[in-house]
């Protein structure tokens, strides 16, 4: 039985979340430069993201470019930005083929006037698709994130709009970038670091964690399943005991 025949369809994580790690250190293997490999993570994007689809997997976030990525070098900053628009335009075709839906989280107008408008573009062509919906988590942090968040209810709280006394998760949640996509059940990191870097930390209180050696360029479908597997084999008590989940 292949790893996929493996899957149980009826348990399926609505949402699957991906850190992916280890571009830099699969260029350098090969001796080449490090947006060699960020070239190579294009194709494990695609592969995926079909796989999801073909799965009936809902939301997809991956974490494309975080806050702290704009104090890299900035010959491989001003890459990484030429090669998001390269793809975003390339495949949009592929996008609506697949009925796929883009949205994007963080500080979209920091990417800079090219990027975030070849960005905005393909939301918008393909705000209508039902299948996956494809999030790319674009110049963002967890901490900044919520921080803004906690800004904006202050704000709030100080023209008399909001009481302290209303606020509580349900209301902060409303005020991230992700409010209109659920928390991920399952978050993927390759390339064998055990860490999230400021991913998501407010949306995976309850997530399980998946890490793999595999660096993001060899990630591919069977990979996916193998982290999908993994989650179906687990107990999630959100807190509860066993004999509660599972009573007699």
């Amino acid at each position: 039985m292949s790893r996929k025949e493996q899957i149980d369809l009826n348990r399926l994580p609505r949402h699957i979340a991906i850190i992916m790690d280890g571009n830099g250190r699969w260029a350098k293997q090969r001796g080449q430069m490090r947006i060699f490999g960020h070239e190579n993570g294009v194709k494990p994007v695609k592969d995926v993201a079909e796989a999801c689809t073909e799965l009936g997997i809902e939301y997809l976030t991956l974490y494309a470019f975080s806050t702290e990525n704009w104090n890299r070098p900035q010959n491989e900053v001003n890459a990484l930005m030429n090669l998001l628009v390269k793809t975003i335009h390339a495949e949009i075709k592929t996008l609506q083929d697949n009925k796929i839906r883009l949205l994007a989280i963080g500080d979209l107008k920091s990417l800079g006037e090219e990027s975030y408008a070849e960005l905005m573009h393909a939301i918008e062509l393909t705000a209508s698709n039902e299948n996956l919906a494809l999030v790319l988590a674009l110049s963002y942090s967890s901490r900044w994130e919520i921080v803004e968040a906690a800004k904006n209810i202050a704000i709030k709280t100080r023209e008399g709009s909001i009481e302290p006394s209303d606020i509580d998760s349900a209301m902060f949640s409303e005020y991230l970038t992700t409010r209109s996509v659920p928390d991920p059940e399952l978050l993927i990191r390759t390339s064998g670091e055990s860490r999230v870097s400021n991913f998501l930390l407010w949306q995976i209180a309850y997530t399980e964690l998946f890490f793999t050696n595999t660096l993001w360029p060899d990630f591919g479908k069977e990979d996916l399943y193998e982290a999908i597997i993994d989650y179906q084999n687990r107990e999630r008590r959100f807190g509860l005991i066993s004999e509660q989940i599972n009573p007699l």
